[in-house]
């Protein structure tokens, strides 16, 4: 009841100031007379006038200022504008607070959570942001942060002293102007009025580079830079995004040390991307070998060596590891260092005892995998992706917690290997960010291929039997299922490597989710150091990574003169099961929940020559544009070498290429690629002329004499 009347008492005050034409009383001629009479009601009621413009959101509060300045002179100006924009603004804010608010945090609550974090940890230094440079009217930002948690008298003294340079420099500009005694173009291209202009022009580019030098020095306070440096670039992390950071820093011929505590490569040469598809590809031999007999190829049942199988698994990996090694990257010039790193300061590093300093650091440590603490899990010594690859048996019954990729690539390919797998998700499906009816389609084919999959159970305790290990899935506490198992695989997420670096320590923000907090430059809170790949998110992708560095490396070396944002607009990635799943860009789920209108475009590939020719037709190409245009939002493929597939459009999404540019480049037959040809060709008949179709087939008619 009290929010309504509040709505009414702003809307009839907001009403009659339109109906009585408030904008009359906003200008000069208006103060200047009353001023002559009475010069302290005037400036009363310009204080009053402010106030009540400013408060209800109305248009006029620059005009006003610069009022003020001709009116009443710089010193006195400068306080009743400061003070009267100040209150009114507060007044906005306590309004948008009382009325919206608690709808609004209801109504968005899972998008709000990461915002209202920041604003209680730096809510005051975003405020300050906002009203030095003035990206966005003061009454936007008055009333959106009444929404957030900050306080109320840090937004007014918050907002008292950020607008006062600014309402300093609009005074002065009222001043100039009222000082000109005639409207000629002699009296108005003074010297003084065209630097009041040109500073009122300016000051936006002014208080931009005086934000970043402040949040700079913040970001550095207590610290004392050293006077020279032993190298230029320090990276922290040899996975993929270390190593391309090093390498662009060895290209353009800076310093740069290259620091790694255990084997160069990181994760994806070692426990992740390398070893995984190459034990994807010795299940899928078998695979192959299992379903020959429907080419007409008779051949026996396969046998499995495990040991051979894993032993090839590392054969790969060094074949592949000069590629990530020491002695290439030192031929490139990389001071590559094994050992210990921490931070000590914003340009020192510690290295096992040996201090470095360096002029800027960035932090590649990426991430390792979550074990979640489970009754009894220590006891039944849980497998991850890292230590996995040390195993030389075969387990006979394999449980593997978590149906994200890595979970779905693993089940499937120690199925095949000859393990019975049990795969537990404790969401509704499979890969909870895909969409349904692609998901459904895959968990079908691991299901036909005798994988157990169990959705909407979350594991509750391990205990030992006389048969085995046990675990206890639940639903809820009537819903309880037992699942015996040799071996269990723990694949529930990754998280990022920030402990033991000196990061928390030297006051480097931190995410929710635990990754180092970025800007789009990929700089952290401490100006001189910056941080990319999976440490940072959002993306726990070798390629995202290698994205990353780039504009890490960039930023860190030549920053001083230009940024470059890192854009993850067309982030490509690819599950690798049999079928694969790979997308781009929106899928349908996504767009759903950010309430984005699409038209959907599939094309089965059931109907694809070759994939009917080589046996594997299982799988969909499903595309997402912009209703009533060809613009791509998004591309997701299921079905054989989808990852190879998704690159064409990965091509047309990042060069603005519609679904008419694929459908006009000729596709070589027989080829999987022809798929994206023919979803193309599907959107094109959906949007077919139809009245102009009518009016040609009147013509056709009319030239075969036809009536």
């Amino acid at each position: 009841m009290h929010k309504l009347v509040l709505l009414m008492t702003l809307g009839l005050a907001i009403a009659a100031y339109f109906y009585v034409d408030g904008q009359q009383y906003m200008s000069v001629d208006f103060f200047q007379g009353l001023y002559q009479q009475q010069p302290q009601l005037t400036a009363l009621i310009y204080f009053a006038a402010y106030i009540l413009v400013a408060g209800l959101s109305l248009p006029g509060a620059a005009v006003l200022t610069i009022i003020g300045g001709m009116i009443f002179g710089f010193w006195v100006g400068l306080m009743l504008a400061s003070f009267a924009s100040s209150i009114g603004a507060t007044m906005a804010f306590f309004v948008s607070r009382f009325i919206l608010r608690d709808w609004v945090q209801a109504k968005f609550a899972r998008y709000l959570g990461a915002i209202n974090q920041g604003i209680k940890k730096q809510g005051a230094f975003y405020l300050f942001s906002l009203r030095l440079i003035p990206l966005f009217p003061f009454w936007v930002i008055n009333l959106v942060m009444g929404l957030t948690p900050i306080r109320g008298i840090t937004f007014y003294w918050v907002s008292q002293l950020g607008m006062l340079a600014g309402t300093a420099v609009f005074v002065n500009a009222g001043v100039s102007l009222g000082a000109v005694e005639e409207f000629s173009t002699a009296g108005i291209l003074t010297p003084n009025l065209i630097m009041s202009f040109a500073l009122l022009a300016a000051f936006p580019f002014i208080a931009r580079h005086l934000m970043g030098a402040l949040q700079r020095r913040r970001g550095l306070m207590g610290h004392r830079r050293p006077k020279h440096f032993d190298t230029n670039l320090l990276v922290i992390g040899a996975g993929s995004a270390g190593l391309v950071s090093a390498y662009i820093a060895a290209t353009v011929k800076a310093k740069v040390m290259l620091v790694e505590k255990a084997s160069m490569g990181g994760d994806c040469l070692n426990t992740g991307c390398v070893p995984s598809k190459a034990l994807i590809r010795a299940a899928k031999s078998v695979n192959d070998i299992q379903t020959a007999s429907q080419f007409g190829v008779q051949v026996g049942s396969p046998t499995v060596d495990f040991t051979k199988v894993m032993a090839r698994v590392q054969e790969v990996i060094a074949d592949i590891e000069p590629h990530d090694s020491i002695e290439r990257f030192t031929n490139l010039g990389v001071d590559c260092v094994q050992g210990n790193a921490r931070l000590l300061s914003p340009w020192q590093v510690d290295i096992d005892g040996r201090v470095v300093s360096a002029e800027k650091i960035i932090v590649a440590t990426g991430a390792s995998p979550i074990v979640p603490a489970i009754p009894g899990i220590d006891e039944v010594e849980p497998l991850t992706s890292e230590n996995l690859w040390q195993l030389q048996q075969l387990p006979e019954r394999l449980l593997i917690m978590g149906g994200g990729a890595i979970g779905c690539e693993l089940a499937q390919a120690f199925q095949r290997l000859g393990a019975q797998v049990t795969l537990v998700e404790g969401m509704s499906q499979l890969l909870p960010r895909e969409d349904t009816d692609i998901v459904a389609r895959l968990t079908q084919q691991l299901t036909d291929e005798g994988v157990r999959v169990l959705t909407d159970y979350s594991v509750t305790s391990f205990n030992q039997q006389a048969s085995g290990h046990n675990a206890v899935l639940s639903r809820s506490a009537a819903n309880q299922v037992n699942v015996e198992f040799d071996r269990v695989l723990v694949a529930v997420g990754r998280r990022a490597n920030t402990a033991e670096f000196g990061l928390q320590e030297l006051g480097i923000e931190l995410n929710a989710d635990g990754t180092v907090a970025v800007d789009r430059y990929l700089g952290t809170s401490c100006p001189t150091i910056f941080a990319c790949g999976d440490v940072a998110g959002p993306y726990q992708l070798t390629h995202a990574a290698g994205h990353q560095a780039w504009f890490a490396g960039v930023n860190a070396l030549f920053g001083q003169f230009k940024k470059f944002a890192v854009d993850y607009k067309v982030m490509p990635q690819t599950i690798y099961t049999d079928p694969q799943l790979a997308r781009v860009g929106l899928n349908q789920r996504e767009a759903a929940e950010q309430g984005i209108e699409v038209e959907v475009t599939e094309y089965d590939l059931a109907d694809l020559d070759r994939a009917i020719t080589d046996g594997n037709a299982n799988g969909v190409v499903k595309v997402l544009t912009a209703p009533g245009s060809d613009r791509i939002l998004g591309a997701t493929i299921l079905g054989p070498e989808a990852g190879e597939l998704l690159t064409e459009f990965v091509t047309a999404m990042k060069f603005n290429l519609g679904l008419n540019k694929i459908l006009a480049t000729i596709h070589s037959y027989p080829t999987l690629s022809e798929a994206n040809k023919y979803v193309a060709g599907a959107w094109k008949r959906k949007h077919v002329p139809e009245r102009l179709l009518v009016w040609i087939e009147k013509y056709y008619r009319w030239k075969r004499g036809k009536h």
